[in-house]
Parts: structure tokens; C-alpha cells; sequence
């Protein structure tokens, strides 16, 4: 089962990864100023991630495929590690698809 695991990084941000079951980071979240908004953010990411057209599929400049995750309003909520092949990419899509609706929060900060 997956998790989303709140941190404040090194400027007092808050942050959020989403973990799939084997621990391995699937979504990592833009920086949020409150606790209030990464958990907001969170919630996005579990409406969001039902509906496969709000998942950006990106190619980086090094040619590795990555995505993002889009609110309603447009604006990027997360992004996925690079991947060796767009079939992983896929696979991650899925992953983010399949746990962020189940997934507890867990409070790092």
C-alpha cells in the first residue's frame, strides 16, 4: 500500500512524495509555504491522478521520459522521476494511479 510522506525541506517549505508499497518515491510534489497547502496538494493528487488526461508525458533534455501531474486549474502539481524507458513511464502512471487514492499520510515534519 502506498503513502504520501510529508517533509519541510532545507528553506521551511513543505513537500510531499508519494510512495508506492515498495517504498520506491513515484510523485514528488512543488514546494508548498503551509502545511495546510502540501495537504491540499495531496487531496489534488488523489482527484487528479483518477483521470489519466491530467498526467503530462514529458521528454527531458537528456531524452529520459518523465511526467507530471496537472490540476484542474493547470498548474503542476508533482513530478515523477526520470525513467530509462516510456513503458516505465507508463508503468509509473499507473503506480500513481493505483495508490494515491488508498495512500496514507504520513508527517514528517
Amino acid at each position: 500500500m502506498g503513502k504520501f510522506e510529508i517533509k519541510k525541506d532545507k528553506s521551511g517549505q513543505f513537500r510531499f512524495n508519494l510512495k508506492a508499497g515498495n517504498g520506491q518515491v513515484i510523485l514528488t510534489s512543488e514546494a508548498y509555504k503551509t502545511k495546510a497547502a502540501c495537504e491540499n496538494g495531496i487531496e489534488s493528487v488523489r482527484k487528479n491522478s483518477k483521470n489519466d488526461g491530467m498526467f503530462e508525458r514529458k521528454v527531458a533534455k537528456n531524452g529520459k521520459p518523465y511526467f507530471s501531474l496537472k490540476a484542474s486549474n493547470g498548474q503542476e502539481i508533482g513530478a515523477s522521476q526520470m525513467y530509462a524507458s516510456a513503458s516505465s513511464m507508463a508503468n509509473g502512471i499507473a503506480s500513481v494511479k493505483k495508490n494515491a487514492s488508498s495512500a496514507k499520510v504520513v508527517d514528517n515534519s
